[in-house]
């Protein structure tokens, strides 16, 4: 693995809409707006980018948990906050300078979701009620969705005028097939946890949100519980080979393990196994 960066227990900037819980190596991120269904306003843009950095960063962390406080995962964009702010020109500025500040909108909000993807810890997204627009945003930047018997999802930005501009057109079809995605975009249909589940678009589906939101943790743990080397190695190589051919893939990773296969952590899982026992990794 390179050099080891990360430092220990990393302070989470305050935030309004979002909070951060530890469980030993795995830390969950509340959407917590509740009373706004989890609606996306500038509070989530500019606070999931620096949460979700301070994570990727902090060593006592080896996976993290998105889920949501209240009756939905997130009904997406917060119109009432952001519509005028995203939709609305300024009559005072060029038509140039309108779009081109658009484009840096956009831009800084698909920020949000990037921070997400590529953050070098996994991502686990506990879904449970509405998911829709920015919600689906959100999950398909994560690595793993769960998802509750309640879970609805929607691209529902068709249905608004608008094509979905914060990353569901370029990840969703790594998730699921092209018709699928086309259906669900061209649409904009909501989609049930039992169809979601139908397509892959989630990995498993739980009766209550007590259940999902515990099964998610159980699952985080059981990664955490792996080499952070290996999994986090694991990862950056998947992300790698979205734009690489098979030789291309396989190549990147003989070459990264023969640069960072010999570990402490390789050392104790050998030890472990010999003995009989858990390992403990370091991530060293």
């Amino acid at each position: 693995m390179p050099e080891d960066t990360s430092t220990e227990a990393q302070a989470i900037p305050d935030s309004d809409v979002l909070s951060v819980e530890r469980d030993g190596a795995v830390a969950t991120v509340w959407l917590d707006r509740p009373g706004a269904l989890n609606a996306m306003g500038p509070d989530f843009f500019a606070d999931m980018p620096a949460s979700m950095a301070a994570l990727s960063e902090d060593s006592s962390v080896r996976c993290i948990v998105i889920a949501a406080r209240g009756s939905a995962f997130s009904a997406g964009l917060d119109l009432k906050t952001m519509g005028m702010d995203v939709l609305q020109p300024d009559a005072d500025k060029s038509p140039v300078q309108n779009r081109q500040e658009l484009l840096e909108k956009v831009r800084y909000m698909q920020k949000a979701m990037t921070t997400v993807d590529e953050c070098r810890k996994p991502v686990i997204a506990a879904i449970h009620g509405a998911c829709i627009g920015g919600g689906v945003d959100l999950a398909t930047a994560c690595d793993i969705r769960l998802a509750a018997s309640d879970a609805t999802f929607s691209v529902r930005e068709t249905r608004l005028a608008m094509v979905a501009d914060l990353g569901t057109l370029q990840r969703l079809p790594r998730i699921v097939s092209d018709g699928h995605v086309a259906e669900l975009v061209y649409t904009g249909k909501d989609v049930d946890a039992v169809r979601a589940k139908e397509i892959g678009l989630v990995n498993h589906g739980y009766d209550s949100d007590e259940s999902l939101h515990r099964a998610a943790g159980e699952m985080a743990q059981e990664i955490a519980s792996n080499s952070p080397l290996a999994v986090q190695g694991a990862k950056s190589v998947l992300r790698a080979g979205r734009s690489q051919t098979v030789e291309e893939g396989l190549e990147h990773v003989a070459l990264w393990n023969s640069a960072f296969l010999q570990s402490e952590d390789l050392a104790e899982a050998v030890s472990a196994f010999m003995d009989k026992r858990a390992p403990n990794f370091s991530g060293k």
